[in-house]
């Protein structure tokens, strides 16, 4: 029996996706999720997942954070994006910072089939058209991505309105906190970097190519 969680904020997508795994895989549990924290709800009650289908793009996700937290949090379950977008800097730092395959939207049934079943085995998977493109993440792109993967939830969302040039009284009113604990959070943010200013910061957010955090209602 296998057990998949397919994470995706799109409910026709997330209900087209089942369809299509379970015309492929027998005696198949599918949990689903909507967002980055429904997401590691689903995680910390379920212990017996075999794979994780996880969209880039979820809210509160914040793109490749979400897929770096989870990677550093279990270690051992299989993470395959499932992602609309087919660029290939994304794709080899979505490799590279731990996912064990990249499934296009746009694949075939059989395609999302031949992918997992290779994920399952223990292999990597990515499409024909794609695999002999992307290309190896430096070292030091991979670094970055295990010091953001100390950051909290709430810290990466700090260090995403650092990139957006927000001041602190414009974070704490997006976030609801007070201009306390904001600068307590940059403070954290810059000791689990190794930063020492904001400038440094948010050089780090671009080089993962983070993108705008929506605001939080």
């Amino acid at each position: 029996m296998n057990q998949f969680l397919i994470a995706d904020d799109h409910p026709l997508f997330r209900e087209a996706l089942k369809g299509a795994l379970q015309s492929q895989f027998e005696d198949l549990t599918v949990f689903e999720s909507e967002s980055f924290d429904s997401t590691l709800a689903v995680l910390s009650e379920q212990d017996e997942l075999d794979l994780l289908l996880l969209d880039l793009h979820m809210p509160g996700s914040g793109d490749l954070y979400g897929l770096i937290r989870i990677r550093e949090d279990y270690p051992s379950l299989p993470i395959v994006v499932v992602s609309g977008s087919e660029d290939l800097s994304i794709i080899s730092k979505v490799m590279a910072y731990g996912a064990m395959g990249f499934i296009p939207k746009a694949s075939s049934t059989q395609d999302i089939a031949q992918g997992i079943e290779a994920v399952l085995e223990g292999e990597t998977w990515l499409p024909e058209n794609i695999k002999d493109k992307v290309a190896n993440v430096e070292n030091e792109d991979k670094e970055l991505a295990q010091q953001v993967a100390s950051l909290t939830p709430q810290q990466y969302k700090v260090l995403q309105y650092l990139h957006e040039g927000l001041l602190n009284k414009q974070i704490a009113y997006e976030l609801h906190i007070s201009e306390a604990t904001v600068k307590a959070h940059i403070t954290a943010i810059f000791r689990k970097l190794g930063v020492y200013n904001r400038t440094q910061a948010v050089l780090i957010a671009s080089k993962l190519q983070l993108e705008p955090v929506e605001a939080v209602n």
